[in-house]
């Protein structure tokens, strides 16, 4: 103990050495007087006072763990007869009662962020002090006390109160970034010289000895505590269990535990599980699922049972058999059962299911009801994982080597099941989007991206899987070597993304240049059709002919003039000079228009639309009074600053990195020639049968997947909507080294994204195991492809999701269908 208080000790002058620095360059930097001379008064005091401090902190502190270290006399009532001094029965004043609120206040910040190392401590502290259950209140090394010595500590530094708050601010917020260290440190220290930790001991309720809890109607109390009335408030933690109880139960369609809140849930007989409708899962994330209980021996099986596993390789394939079929607790059925009333067999895992597997010994070592459920939950949900049919048996067996890791972030931190993103989450569905889009894992990039995953998942194993930041490291790893992957399979189509890259890039000289006609144009007052065809169409024309033939060419000469050609044609002409002159020119003018838009291949619906407005134009300007001199100058100046608009060159629009979707037929057309577009295995828009039905993925609904409309029948409401997996927003989602379903030719195929144009205005996906095929769709087609429903995500939904459906799918034929609370049963 004298160990664990050194420590302490040892945090605590460091925090003040701290401080005081910290101080000193705070009031350099403030902007208000007052502040700084309250931060110059309290680094004074606390310099000059350093030693003084320390020491009343480390008396201070020993006082209180000594204190707590005395035994405790139980009086024959049940009560404490601990002696009590004359000071604690007199009056107090507001002072001293402020004290005492400040002092609880810094024990409050000292302990935040420890929650889990006191609930183990706790149990190693009954244990030293030879308690018969783990108490709290009894551990002599909570933060209250330490926050009371450090208060006592800040009293004989300074007698300013200003002062007083700041160093109390200051020294809290330090230290206590220091605390979960330092506990860690002491429990590994008592770890280490052989000490057992003891669980919080919760007595029947027909026990009834002296100091045991007691049971009544509103739930578990102390001896002497008054009786509660059934709808009486229960303490705030035992709110807490009722609302993880029934969120929990809620979201994977089973009733609320009994234990747990004495009057909570759907009234249900002892030791069953019952299909209830669906419900929200409401602010659960960062709540501890283990109640006040500890913790320390189920960690210790937990971490002992993944070591095992690990050693043993029991992650292997499984077959039939007593490894492969359990016969045994349903999933989602709570701990405790005694009715047998039926079975169950779960069968088809690609991997052992350890939780139900070590189920008993798992729930012996666990504290409490609340454990249990959640024990049975996540076994329920790596039943699920372990026979998805999105899932390859290999990478399955990868993920069944997280399922303790899993269970032990689950018991710490309810936002494994309520946040999508909860980084073990993210992490578990992230492997099992990766490896959809494999079809194979003996060779090639399946094998690397397994023995990648081999490699992060043991290192999860083998290392501190409390820690969250382990899960956060491992994704990002996961994702860089995504990304390294997508490049090397990039490289695979280095000739076809150059020439992609290429046409992008005359995408946006085209648009760029059609976006500088538009500024010169408004000013010609031209009709709305007329100015959108010279800059969006015509301008395409323009910018192909001078990459082709050259800006000086006769061609690229001859399309600019037939530009100003057109905005001629539509002005008043109403002498019969002009009109003859039209009459001579409008023949060429529209063989040349005719020729530019068969270079650009504009549909010949878009022609006929263009050319029958164009036609009433030509007759009104033959109609009306020829333009005066003036207007004829200015019209000639205005087309004069038309033709200065230069078409900018490759290297112009290099730094133009951004999107370019291409939203509409007007917006750039793709030219390839007939070579290019097979090499690419360009997909061109007219050889898709728009109009076409689309059938229904039958390998899918063979493989017993989860349809969309199933899943969202479940209400799952987690802190973020899911990613779209069908629809037009499908396009904004999808990524590189993702496996898509793409319906062409009148069936539908697997594809995985390979590359992506910078752009995003060219996508080249494979498909095919022995030989691999490209496909290449624009952005234009990509979109058409989402908003028909031929484009879709090959994953439903993220796998944990996914098993949540079909776990609380599962529960609902057992109870006998979905409607009504019908009561399921099963053997343990």
């Amino acid at each position: 103990m004298l160990a664990a208080v050194s420590r302490i000790q040892s945090a605590a002058q460091a925090a003040a050495s701290k401080v005081v620095e910290a101080l000193g360059l705070a009031s350099m930097s403030a902007s208000n007087n007052s502040v700084r001379q309250t931060m110059m008064a309290a680094q004074f005091d606390l310099r000059a006072k350093l030693a003084t401090f320390n020491q009343t902190f480390s008396r201070v502190l020993l006082e209180k763990v000594m204190q707590d270290m005395q035994p405790k006399v139980t009086s024959t009532r049940g009560g404490s007869s601990e002696m009590t001094d004359w000071a604690s029965l007199s009056l107090v004043d507001d002072s001293e009662v402020e004290q005492l609120v400040s002092a609880e206040r810094l024990g409050q910040e000292l302990g935040q962020g420890c929650e889990w190392e006191l609930r183990d401590l706790i149990g190693y502290m009954g244990s030293l002090q030879g308690l018969r259950a783990a108490d709290q209140d009894r551990n002599p090394l909570r933060p209250q006390n330490i926050g009371k010595a450090l208060f006592r500590a800040i009293e004989v530094a300074s007698e300013d109160a200003d002062a007083r708050k700041m160093l109390a601010k200051e020294l809290g917020r330090t230290l206590g970034q220091d605390m979960r260290g330092v506990y860690q440190a002491v429990i590994d220290d008592i770890r280490q010289r052989g000490v057992q930790p003891m669980g919080l001991a919760v007595r029947n309720a027909s026990d009834s000895r002296s100091g045991d809890l007691q049971r009544d109607a509103g739930g578990l109390r102390a001896p002497g505590e008054p009786a509660r009335e059934p709808n009486a408030p229960r303490p705030a933690q035992q709110q807490d269990d009722t609302q993880v109880a029934r969120a929990l139960s809620a979201m994977f369609g089973v009733s609320m535990p009994t234990g747990i809140g004495g009057d909570g849930g759907a009234a249900t007989v002892p030791g069953t599980f019952s299909a209830t409708g669906p419900g929200g899962f409401p602010q659960l994330a960062g709540m501890a699922a283990g109640g006040g209980g500890n913790q320390g021996p189920l960690v210790d099986v937990i971490k002992r049972l993944a070591f095992a596993s690990m050693q043993a390789g029991a992650t292997g394939a499984v077959g039939s058999g007593a490894a492969g079929e359990w016969v045994g607790t349903a999933p989602g059925m709570l701990a405790g059962d005694t009715a047998q009333v039926g079975a169950m067999e779960v069968g088809g895992l690609m991997a052992v299911n350890m939780i139900r597997a070590h189920r008993d010994e798992l729930v012996r070592a666990s504290t409490g009801t609340l454990d249990h459920m959640v024990i049975d939950i996540v076994a329920a949900l790596f039943d699920q994982v372990l026979s998805d049919p999105k899932v390859p048996p290999q990478m399955a067996r990868e993920i069944a080597r997280l399922q303790l890791p899993v269970l032990r972030v689950a018991l710490k931190d309810m936002g494994f099941f309520s946040t999508r993103k909860h980084p073990v989450r993210r992490f578990v569905n992230r492997i099992a989007t990766l490896a959809a889009s494999f079809d194979d894992f003996e060779a090639g990039a399946g094998q690397e991206c397994l023995t990648r995953v081999n490699a992060l998942v043991q290192q999860i194993v083998e290392g501190d899987f409390d820690q969250m930041e382990l899960y956060e490291q491992k994704l990002s790893e996961l994702e860089a070597f995504i990304r390294d992957q997508t490049a090397l399979a990039a490289a695979e189509h280095a000739e076809v993304s150059a020439l992609l890259g290429g046409k992008e890039a005359d995408l946006r000289v085209q648009q760029r240049y059609m976006r500088a006609l538009q500024a010169q144009l408004a000013s010609l007052g031209l009709e709305e059709f007329l100015q959108d065809f010279l800059a969006q169409v015509w301008s395409q024309v323009q910018v192909l002919v001078s990459s082709r033939e050259g800006a000086d060419s006769e061609m690229a000469q001859r399309m600019k003039r037939t530009g100003r050609d057109l905005v001629q044609s539509v002005q008043p002409k109403g002498a019969p000079q002009l009109r003859k002159e039209f009459l001579l020119k409008l023949p060429g003018l529209m063989k040349d228009l005719n020729e530019g838009l068969n270079l650009i291949r504009w549909p010949e619906e878009a022609k006929k639309e263009f050319f029958a407005k164009l036609l009433p134009a030509h007759a009104a300007s033959l109609k009306a009074s020829p333009l005066t001199d003036f207007a004829q100058r200015q019209l000639k100046f205005q087309l004069d600053q038309i033709d200065k608009v230069g078409i900018p060159s490759r290297d112009e629009v290099a730094k133009d990195t951004g999107p370019m979707l291409l939203g509409d037929e007007s917006a750039g057309v793709v030219q390839l020639s007939s070579t290019e577009a097979r090499s690419a295995g360009f997909v061109e828009e007219a050889a898709i049968d728009w109009d076409g039905s689309v059938d229904i993925d039958l390998g899918a609904a063979e493989a017993g997947d989860t349809a969309p409309d199933a899943l969202a029948e479940v209400d799952i409401n987690l802190d973020t909507p899911a990613p779209p997996v069908a629809g037009p927003q499908l396009i904004n989602h999808i990524q590189p080294g993702v496996a898509y379903q793409m319906y062409l030719n009148d069936s539908w195929k697997k594809v995985r994204l390979s590359w992506v144009s910078p752009g995003r205005t060219f996508f080249i996906f494979t498909y095919g195991r022995m030989y691999k095929q490209t496909i290449t769709v624009t952005s234009r087609t990509l979109n058409k492809l989402c908003d028909s429903r031929r484009f879709r995500a090959y994953e439903n939904a993220e796998l944990i999701e996914r098993a949540t459906a079909r776990a609380r799918k599962q529960l609902a034929a057992l109870g006998g269908g979905s409607g009504g609370n019908t009561t399921a049963k099963a053997t343990v």
